[in-house]
């Protein structure tokens, strides 16, 4: 599906107000330094404020850009979502690049204070939450975009409505592949709901990339492994292309790798498992407070 209206340009983003979350290392952070070089006021939602102090410096250092904001977030809490939120809207009122890029894998369940599991939490809760948060912000600020970082994983995965948290049978793969999936499916139904309001959404595979992700590699795999592997950099241009190209203005609903929109499988076209996940996503966050 296409737009008509979205004038956003991507080589001089001066005005625009971008968030990326994840943006303090690997692929978000490659992102936040390529449009904060196209003059792009750049926030960085971070849990470790000292590190996101030090690549806010290394930003302003290498891109002469001095608009860049870091703001307190832990993206495992809906309470911490909740507080960047209000945070964000108390001193901005637009919005006009949000980047979910934000990703981990946990070997072992791991279970966050919310109570929920961790993966599961981190890679399709908080942008489900953050991005409904923002999203009247969002949209008042179209021509607009949402770029979601999915993952060619997700073609392993399945979404399992009766066991969505592993409690019956943990596999760090199979969880981060749904996650991939659900990050998909999030972007097709949201995209739907947008049509008509200048916002565009996409997802995106980055490509096999050296991120922290590396680590859950055993260490002696490590060096070989990232001699086949993008460095961040490259695994960051399809993010930056969907973010801020002319391209990509009028597209909507799409999957890209290499810049380019490739074909989704069935399950991930499935719009009763998109509206599905959509209900059980809003209960999840329901559970603490409304959205």
């Amino acid at each position: 599906m296409t737009l008509q209206v979205n004038d956003l340009s991507g080589k001089n983003l001066s005005g625009k107000i971008c968030c990326i979350t994840g943006g303090t290392s690997g692929i978000g952070k490659e992102t936040a330094l390529a449009l904060a070089r196209m003059g792009a006021t750049i926030i960085l939602p971070a849990r470790n404020l000292e590190l996101a102090a030090t690549v806010k410096k290394e930003i302003m250092d290498k891109t002469g850009n001095a608009n860049i904001d870091i703001m307190p977030c832990d993206l495992v809490l809906f309470d911490s979502i909740r507080s960047f939120a209000k945070m964000f809207l108390a001193k901005y009122d637009r919005l006009h690049i949000l980047v979910n890029n934000a990703g981990i894998m946990e070997p072992t369940r791991q279970i966050s204070r919310d109570g929920i599991e961790r993966t599961f939490a981190v890679n399709h809760l908080a942008p489900f939450l953050l991005t409904n948060l923002l999203l009247e912000t969002i949209k008042q600020s179209a021509p607009a975009r949402i770029v979601n970082v999915s993952s060619d994983g997700y073609k392993s995965g399945t979404i399992n409505f009766d066991d969505i948290e592993g409690k019956q049978q943990y596999s760090g793969f199979r969880v981060y592949a749904q996650s991939k999936l659900a990050n998909i499916l999030f972007t097709q139904k949201l995209s739907s709901m947008l049509i008509g309001t200048g916002v565009t959404v996409n997802a995106l595979h980055p490509g096999m990339t050296a991120t922290n992700l590396l680590n859950l590699l055993p260490p002696f795999v490590r060096p070989l492994a990232k001699m086949f592997m993008l460095t961040p950099a490259q695994g960051a241009e399809t993010t930056v292309y969907l973010a801020s190209s002319p391209e990509a203005a009028m597209t909507t609903g799409k999957y890209f790798i290499k810049k380019k929109i490739a074909p989704l499988s069935a399950k991930a076209q499935n719009a009763d498992s998109a509206d599905r996940l959509w209900s059980v996503s809003e209960r999840y966050i329901a559970q603490n407070t409304e959205i």
